[in-house]
């Protein structure tokens, strides 16, 4: 039987108070019922496995979408303690799945040195939200299992065999009275638990989907750690240089893991992560990292004269354009802004890491003087398009001042002026603007056409985007700025609605406008203030029949077979295919697209920030090669596709 250096049992196990409320009010612990909701319940328990995994004692997590949409969890850490709880006169083990707050990372003498389970209510969450729970433990030379139904042992912890391997085995059945769908979605575990590994440098963790036949699988295990991270976000892009510089070191008791390249590209790409938790908010681990970068690279351009005496410092904007870079800290008692733990708040993590990249970076640099002078470069020539961009955006806010409307002159405002009550339709051509005009609620509708392709933003920087005729006015009417200048509490629209054809010209309008609003206003998309409109691409009518509006195949499908069934055969009706919509007079327009009470909206949403940057840089970067490949995998999934 395997021992370890440091104890872990019953007496390590703190109660705060009794498992209360969960499956009455699950979006307090979980977020929403959600899919999102689902998938985090997954998270929990192997972010328990991974704990054990940061505490030096857990090596492989397997984890198994079984048919059924039953997941099963299966690690070869400690295994959670099986003696009696002297508080709760259960053993440690039911304690945890059955106590909210119960756990072993409360306090400076638990079993683990960091955590990114911090809060104790995975477990117990899980087991509350599940038809049923099963846990299997391995450890003190025996296997033990308990059972629990919605969260009530219905089998308390009885040993079952003898064995001398550890570990924790969890399987459950997600309560499908209180989630929306039990569907798992397995890209999005397989990427989530891709980061994982990434971030626990030697973890293997796999995901197995026995649903379907084949089975799907993963299996990541990355040696490289943070620096095989950074090479997988720009396996697209084009580099400055070849490896990532990497930073490893630990002061006190903060270890600190870095890894940066720097790109061709125009937009900066910073993931943050504390205990594994990934801090989309960033924090002050992020705050020290931009110090030090701004520091080093100045204090570098002006020791080796590349920066002359005359010359204004380079911002920290100058500094990271085109930068991709991954900062994970670790903290023993992490303060975060609220449960969903997404900006670290403890302050003596910025001095911390800013001296660590400070120390390690300026002595990169030296030993490597080419890639110092590629980088230095590409800030330099940032600066002046910086600057070039400011004297743009003066030029553009002059000539506003002098008008009499600061307003874009094709803008058909609303006379509303409550942006929670307005939305502006941004439309794809005159025709459709005309037909949107005409068919609008002017009270709260506002329309701004647009006409021809417009600029690729991931091509090009800030300064040849004001004064740009096709992006100038979007950003005008939406009226907050971009960039790091955009402000989201002075936008004039709640809601910001794409109406596009829907052919391929269409698709890539819209493509165009998400990454502009990606890069330059990602704010926008983090509020949920984009929407795609949805118009339809047939209309079934006859002589004394209400038109039918259908906006999938398979809705025309489903039309042709519900009128089949009154009688009405294909031959008896008149098949419109809308090739775009200034086929549509204003009344079906506002029929079919934009009445709130029939219309269909699709938000746009920004739940994979990573997985979001890797696609629009591959469809939209300047990289050839694998786009082709993207459109060649999935050119099969592609139907009746108008060209």
């Amino acid at each position: 039987m395997e021992k370890f250096e440091h104890e872990y049992n019953a007496e390590q196990i703190q109660v705060l108070e009794g498992l209360e409320h969960v499956r009455k009010r699950p979006g307090m612990y979980i977020g929403s019922v959600s899919v999102r909701g689902l998938h985090h319940c997954v998270y929990e328990i192997v972010d328990n496995a991974v704990d054990e995994a940061l505490a030096g004692y857990c090596k492989n997590i397997n984890v198994t979408i079984e048919p059924g949409n039953i997941i099963c969890v299966e690690d070869d850490g400690r295994g959670i303690p099986v003696d009696i709880h002297k508080k709760t006169n259960k053993s440690a083990a039911e304690t945890v799945y059955t106590q909210l707050n119960a756990g072993g990372k409360f306090g400076g003498d638990s079993g683990y040195k960091v955590s990114g389970g911090l809060h104790g209510v995975g477990a117990s969450v899980v087991n509350a939200l599940s038809t049923w729970t099963e846990v299997t433990i391995q450890r003190d030379g025996g296997i033990f299992q308990m059972k629990f139904e919605r969260g009530k042992t219905v089998e308390s912890l009885t040993r079952i065999g003898d064995s001398d391997k550890t570990g924790t085995k969890v399987r459950f059945l997600a309560d499908d009275t209180i989630f929306e769908s039990l569907e798992y979605e397995y890209e999005v575990l397989e990427k989530r638990f891709r980061e994982m590994a990434f971030l626990t440098k030697g973890l293997r963790i796999t995901i197995e989907d026995k649903r379907v036949d084949p089975v799907l699988k993963g299996d990541f295990c990355y040696e490289g750690g943070l620096k095989s991270f950074v090479e997988f976000l720009n396996k697209n892009k084009e580099k400055l240089h070849k490896d990532p510089i990497y930073i490893e070191k630990t002061d006190g008791e903060v270890p600190v893991e870095i890894s940066i390249q720097y790109t061709s590209s125009y937009s900066e790409s910073i993931y943050t992560f504390v205990n594994n938790i990934n801090t989309i908010e960033g924090g002050t681990h992020l705050e020290g990292f931009k110090r030090a970068l701004t520091k080093v690279f100045n204090d570098y351009a002006r020791s080796h004269n590349i920066l002359k005496e005359k010359d204004n410092n380079l911002q920290g904007e100058d500094i990271r354009e085109g930068i991709t870079a991954v900062v994970s800290v670790k903290v023993k008692e992490p303060q975060f802004e609220g449960q969903t733990k997404t900006k670290l708040g403890n302050s003596e993590v910025t001095g911390v890491v800013q001296s660590m990249v400070n120390d390690a970076l300026a002595t990169f640099l030296e030993e490597n003087p080419a890639v110092a002078k590629a980088i230095l470069e590409k800030c330099i020539s940032a600066s002046r398009a910086r600057e070039a961009a400011r004297k743009a955006r003066e030029l553009v806010r002059r000539k506003s001042a002098l008008e009499t409307t600061t307003l874009p002159g094709k803008l058909a405002d609303c006379s509303s002026k409550n942006p929670e009550e307005c939305e502006v339709y941004i439309v794809e051509g005159d025709s459709a603007g005309g037909s949107a005009k005409q068919g609008r609620d002017r009270r709260f509708q506002a329309i701004l056409p647009l006409w021809g392709k417009m600029l690729n933003v991931e091509k090009a920087r800030a300064d040849k985007i004001y004064g740009n005729d096709k992006l100038n006015p979007v950003i005008v009417a939406v009226g907050a700025g971009i960039g790091n200048e955009f402000d989201i509490t002075k936008i004039r629209y709640g809601k910001v609605i794409i109406m596009a054809d829907a052919d391929v010209d269409g698709a890539h309008i819209r493509t165009l406008l998400l990454t502009f609003f990606f890069r330059y206003m990602r704010p926008l998309i983090e509020n949920g203030n984009v929407f795609l409109a949805q118009p339809p691409l047939y209309k079934l009518s006859k002589k004394g029949m209400q038109d039918i509006y259908c906006y999938t195949d398979e809705d025309l499908d489903k039309a042709f077979k519900d009128l089949e069934e009154k009688g009405i055969s294909r031959d008896q009706l008149g098949i419109q295919r809308y090739k775009g919509l200034g086929e549509m007079n204003p009344e079906q327009l506002w029929d079919t697209t934009m009445n709130p009470e029939t219309r269909i909206l699709v938000k746009v949403t920004m739940d994979d920030a990573i997985k979001a940057d890797e696609i629009f840089t591959l469809l939209m970067g300047d990289e050839v090669e694998p786009r082709r490949e993207f459109i060649e995998l999935n050119a099969k999934y592609v139907k009746n596709l108008d060209v």
